[in-house]
């Protein structure tokens, strides 16, 4: 059958082959596409068909040797089929009136006959089965064997213009406005993207030397008529300028003109380098460009202030002006312009922006450690991997593990050799490919890329892989594994690229005086230090010249060739478990496949061998790559949306997902200056020193060697884990079956114990190799401007454990209220009088004294109070700080200390809910008003639910009967604190549900009723109890719902100046192809999607009042940098010093009245009206049934909640606003 019916996919397309013969190219498209579709219909019903009969044969199936159950396979096959055949009938209309007119049809089809049939069909094949073939040998340890799957034969063809070369063609839709969410499906036309991998091919071409290789690519998008832009034409004009040819620049500018793409100052800045490097140089050619740039009114004084140079492109091009016109001279540098936002003018208005504060780093280090420091942080990044010892190894190592290592040596030994043998190979095979046809628009050979590095440290950077890979045996998704090795690549070819233009060498010099200035001058703004460093030093290349990071394509593409590479050579000895001489080599890693939602997703996984070995033999040393650890020295601070953090390490200012490209591109657009405050904030962040708590790490590596405490949350290794019992021989079915299910669940907890234990080690063999440093994060922020320190496994904003082993390096005296401060902050970590005032707090902690004295001596073997708090760690830590206090011979007040102090929002997201709508009830809910003991919003709603269910119950509602007396704050609190996130009423009945089966006794079968009817009153509380809050949240909503459905991403700009785009698309299905390898990659980010409009819908609430905590914070952290305190945060809880922690209080509530005093809803209003106020409502929308006088969106927009009658300057007189 399935011969059968690959046969007949052959008489279908000779069929409509024959029938487009005879037609004319306007025909030849919608022909094309009734014939494809009533050809692509009666395949799926075929195939259903077929799937049908062969189910009856799973139990045969089901028998086949080391293979999984082909029946589930059959089975979901047959609901993939369904499920493309139901979607092929509802386009088929879409087909007959498409908006794109048949005679551009027909243009693109006469263009590209075969890409144009593997778009359509792509369209349609939305889960396809991957094809990675599975390795030739199985593992073949069958005790421990995991069962690989065959490769499934796919349900819908793959085109044949997949071929051996790198297939980049993409599937985009393009919108065309629509009147209905039905009839939208109909306007969206297939088009081809730009090439996104021209701009990266080119460079690493370049940067490779093989100029000719990029100029061909060049070339073929010019003759496909890909739309090239400027940036193009410059990256090909400045590699031949640095070669010196003259006729390849001409060459270049004349298809410029052909193609009426205007050339600009970095276009004739290469050119005149061109001449400049020239040995006899034509004055009259020199004199003609500059009278051409003259008649475009283009300033050649503009070049030294607006170009990016490399290397000596400047010095080129300043002697060559100098010979041709007499005394010139570079102009100095242009005016920079100042931020104009007004909230914040006191700080950015004229004479502020140059004041002095008093800087974190001076006292922490001096002058000649730093420069010793950045020198070493410069050799670090440029070695790019750093060997963190680890805290796991044994001392002394016992014969076991010496054992362990050696098999382990020679194993490594053996991969070094295979990998390196076989990436020579695929080198050699793909320049010889290169040699006969090089890189064309459609077809990228991967050669340049493969020769940014010496084949050697592509080895060594899988063997890297290899050990990541094998931390667990559930192993990782071939696409994770295929992206990890790309970026890898991406991250060393960007410092390289940096080392070789001179960037690196510019940027050691410049930051040698900022960290010089930075410690003596003790200047507010570090931005402007180092921007006035730059003006100073204008030699050389530019420091801030970016370059465009590769697509998902390409990493995916090129991770893939270098895990096949893994896949096929690293094998391992079998026989090394049970002794044997006799060497047998199988697979260490292998493909296998699983379904997740009807969908079949690859997995490469390591062998159980493989896993045990590496875990055996516990390496001494960790390689971590330099941007995932802390720095030795302050950060570059950001000084635009391109340039900061790390000195050569390549870092996004807005973290978000591979293949995302609008955040960087809005702030692109975006007046850098109106971004300075933003920029100023993250900079504020980073440039506060740490260091690290010695006692308490000490503590942690005890217990963590001793094997980790569940009590202590320590991670404990799988080996605690009990085994399953095996099953006797006369186990029934039913038995086997709970055995089985046992099995899975027991290996799956081992995996996550596995993981969390080596995130641990991480973590504390991080801290231990920097236990004697001072210690910077450079900071970035998400889309919605929140912060986050970037190195990822140490830093403030980790768990318990990570706070706890974290201090300010700058130590400060504590003052009169210091040590009241020091108490409170105790009290308030152990999760203790909640609901009591501050005094209280302080009355409990002087009367537990004994037991924090006890606590901080006797850690591990006293009486544990420490260990009944939430946060039991940093309660250790507080308890040792306060006893060293106690034991101080001084007055407590000289005491310096460095532990940080907490302030926590109360319920912040319902803050700011309550303060935009000026919500009398809500503010006092979450302590906007100053009240004797702080209100707890949680307490509260669990009253109100359980005098609704008192009520319910007397009216004979039996659930309300059930619950009386069993609604505490527990049961509520997850729900209230994420309403504010958008969680659904099925997602809180989930969270109830949960609370419910931990602390009620109500039978089980009824639990589920129980939390449905809960959910439904915590909901009805929260709206009575804030009015305002709901009806924002719905305006917000359906605003979102309306702007999406008519095909717009909300966007809106924060009250500190950053835009803010909400990323979210409908899936886009990409195949990755090279040799006979196949991936497909679903991708979410692409903007040239439709927007999925319920994600647009649901997320704006949440991500806008986000975008409001982060503003205020990043304010706090300005005025309080402008104040002269440190200042840190994790997101709504802020840090400072004990003796500083009234000063913040101050700032941080003048900063919120500041905020919400700004017209925020109604900016937003005015935002989205100019922006989406045009577009048509479509005629499904719900609002039009009860509002049919509304027309366009805008109608809806202006329609601004009303404002209560909160007074915002209670906040400043509130004790518990953040406490």
């Amino acid at each position: 059958m399935i011969v059968f019916a690959r046969m007949l996919n052959g008489v279908c397309h000779l069929t409509t082959l024959n029938c487009l013969r005879t037609l004319s190219h306007a025909e030849k498209t919608s022909t094309a596409a009734k014939l494809r579709t009533g050809i692509l219909r009666f395949r799926l019903r075929y195939v259903l068909w077929m799937v049908a009969q062969r189910s009856h044969a799973r139990s045969y199936c089901s028998n086949n040797i080391g293979h999984a159950s082909h029946g589930s396979t059959y089975t979901t096959s047959l609901l993939k089929a369904r499920f493309a055949y139901h979607r092929l009938n509802r386009n088929v209309s879409s087909q007959n009136t498409h908006s794109v007119s048949v005679k551009d049809a027909s243009k693109e089809h006469q263009q590209k006959p075969v890409e144009a049939e593997r778009c359509n069909v792509s369209k349609l094949e939305k889960t396809p089965s991957p094809t990675e073939p599975r390795t030739q040998e199985n593992p073949a340890d069958v005790s421990q064997q995991t069962p690989v799957l065959t490769r499934p034969t796919s349900l819908l063809r793959i085109p044949a213009a997949v071929d051996r070369d790198f297939n980049v063609d993409e599937v985009v839709h393009t919108k065309v406005q629509s009147k209905s969410s039905k009839e939208k499906r109909h306007y969206w036309g297939i088009v081809k993207t730009p090439q996104a991998y021209l701009q990266p091919f080119m460079d690493v071409s370049i940067f490779c030397g093989m100029v000719q290789e990029a100029q061909a690519l060049f070339d073929s998008a010019r003759q496909h008529d890909q739309p090239l832009e400027t940036d193009h034409y410059n990256t090909m004009l400045q590699a031949w300028a640095r070669k010196g040819d003259l006729q390849q620049v001409r060459n270049l500018f004349s298809q410029m003109t052909a193609s009426q793409v205007k050339p600009d100052l970095q276009s004739y800045a290469a050119a005149l380098e061109c001449m400049g490097r020239m040995k006899d140089t034509d004055r009259s050619t020199v004199t003609k460009c500059l009278e051409q740039m003259e008649s475009e009114k283009l300033s050649v004084s503009d070049i030294f202030n607006v170009c990016k140079f490399t290397n000596d492109s400047r010095e080129v091009i300043l002697r060559l002006l100098q010979d041709v016109i007499p005394g010139f001279q570079a102009p100095p540098p242009s005016q920079r312009p100042q931020c104009q936002l007004q909230i914040v003018q006191d700080l950015y208005g004229e004479g502020n922006s140059t004041s002095k504060t008093n800087a974190s780093s001076s006292d922490v280090i001096t002058k000649e450690e730093i420069l010793c420091k950045l020198d070493e942080q410069m050799d670090m990044e440029k070695t790019e991997t750093v060997m963190v010892p680890s805290i796991e190894q044994e001392n002394p190592l016992t014969n076991h593990t010496l054992q362990k290592r050696a098999i382990l040596e020679e194993h490594r030994q053996l991969w070094q050799s295979a990998l390196l043998t076989a990436l020579k190979f695929e080198i050699q095979k793909l320049a010889k490919i290169n040699k006969v046809k090089r890189a064309t628009v459609g077809k990228l050979n991967f050669y340049p890329f493969l020769s940014i590095m010496d084949p050697k440290e592509y080895v060594e950077l899988m063997l890297e892989a290899l050990q990541n890979l094998a931390v667990s045996t559930e192993g990782s998704m071939t696409v994770s594994l295929a992206r990890e090795l790309g970026n890898r690549v991406q991250r060393k070819f960007f410092i390289r690229r940096k080392i070789k233009i001179g960037v690196a060498d510019k940027l050691q010099e410049l930051y040698r005086q900022y960290v010089s200035e930075g410690v003596g001058l003790k200047v507010l703004n570090y931005r402007e230090l180092w921007q006035s460093l730059e003006d100073k030093n204008p030699e050389g290349p530019t420091v801030d010249a970016d370059v465009q990071g590769w697509p998902a394509n390409i990493i995916l593409g090129l991770g893939s060739l270098l895990a096949d590479i893994m896949i096929r050579e690293v094998k391992i000895n079998i026989n090394m478990v049970n002794s044997k001489k006799e060497k047998k080599m199988i697979p260490a890693l292998y493909y296998m496949y699983t379904y997740r939602s009807f969908k079949q997703v690859g997995y490469v996984k390591p062998h159980p061998s493989l896993v045990e070995l590496l875990q055996q033999a516990k390496k001494s040393q960790m390689p971590f790559e330099s941007n995932l650890l802390p720095m030795l020295t302050p950060p570059i601070p950001w000084t635009s949306v391109k340039f900061g953090a790390y000195p050569l390490s390549t870092t996004k200012i807005m973290r978000c997902k591979d293949g995302t490209a609008q955040h960087q591109l809005l702030l692109e657009k975006t007046k850098s200056a109106e971004l300075y405050p933003v920029l100023d904030s993250l900079n504020q962040l980073a440039t506060v020193p740490w260091k690290v708590n010695k006692p308490i790490l000490d503590i942690i590596m005890a217990v963590f060697r001793e094997g980790g405490s569940e009590v202590l949350d320590i991670p404990q290794p799988p080996s605690v884990l009990a085994p399953v019992p095996k099953p006797t021989g006369e186990a029934t079915a039913e038995e086997l079956a709970k055995v089985q299910k046992e099995r899975a669940a027991l290996r799956k907890k081992q995996a996550e114990m596995h993981s969390l234990r080596m995130d641990m080690l991480y973590k504390l063999s991080i801290a231990d190799k920097y236990r004697d440093e001072v210690t910077w994060f450079p900071q970035n922020m998400d889309f919605r401007g929140r912060v986050y320190p970037c190195p990822p496994y140490l830093n403030h904003m980790g768990s318990d454990v990570s706070r706890s082993i974290l201090l300010f390096a700058k130590g400060l005296p504590l003052g009169k209220d210091g040590l009241d401060w020091l108490k409170i902050h105790l009290v308030n970590l152990t999760g203790h009088k909640k609901r009591c005032s501050l005094a209280e707090r302080l009355k409990y902690a002087n009367e537990m004294m004994p037991k924090i004295s006890d606590s901080a001596e006797n850690p591990l073997n006293g009486f544990g109070w420490w260990t009944t708090a939430e946060d039991k760690w940093q309660v250790l830590a507080c308890c040792m700080e306060i006893n060293k206090i106690m034991k101080h011979p001084g007055d407590p007040s000289t005491y310096v200390s460095h532990l940080p102090i907490h302030q926590d929002g109360s319920c912040n997201g319902l803050q700011h809910y309550a303060a935009l709508g000026r919500d009398v009830v809500g503010a006092r809910q979450v302590n906007l008003t100053d009240t004797e003991a702080p209100q707890d919003v949680y307490s509260g709603v669990a009253e109100m639910v359980g005098d609704i269910c008192k009520r319910d119950a007397q009216n004979g509602v039996h659930l309300a009967r059930m619950l009386c007396g069993q609604i505490h704050r527990k049961v509520v609190k997850q729900t209230v604190m994420t309403v504010v996130y958008g969680v659904t009423l099925y997602g809180g009945k989930l969270q109830i549900l949960k609370q419910l089966k931990e602390s009620s006794n109500i039978p089980p079968e009824q639990m589920q009723y129980a939390a449905g009817y809960l959910v439904l009153k915590v909901f009805q509380s929260l709206r009575q109890m804030f009015t305002k809050t709901r009806e924002i949240q719905d305006w917000l909503t359906e605003c979102a719902w309306l702007i999406s459905k008519a095909g717009q991403t909300v966007e809106w700009v924060t009250p500190l100046g950053l835009p803010v785009v909400q990323p979210y698309h409908k899936k886009n299905l990409r195949v990755i192809s090279h040799a006979d390898r196949i991936m497909y990659h679903e991708d979410r980010t692409d903007d040239t999607e439709r927007p999925d409009s319920m994600k647009q819908k649901n997320a704006f609430p949440p991500n806008f009042i986000h975008s409001l905590d982060s503003t205020h914070m990043m304010l706090t952290s300005l005025y309080c940098h402008k104040a002269g305190i440190d200042f840190a945060s994790v997101h709504d809880c802020f840090w400072t010093h004990a003796c500083c922690v009234p000063v913040m209080n101050k700032i941080c509530r003048e900063q919120f009245v500041r905020l919400h005093s700004e017209e925020i809803l109604q900016d937003l209003a005015d935002f989205l009206m100019q922006k989406y106020g045009h577009l048509n409502i479509i005629s499904t929308a719900k609002l039009l049934k009860t509002n049919p006088e509304m027309k366009t969106i805008g109608d809806y927009i202006i329609q601004v909640p009303e404002k209560g009658k909160f007074d915002l300057q209670k906040v400043l007189q509130s004790t518990f606003f953040f406490s």
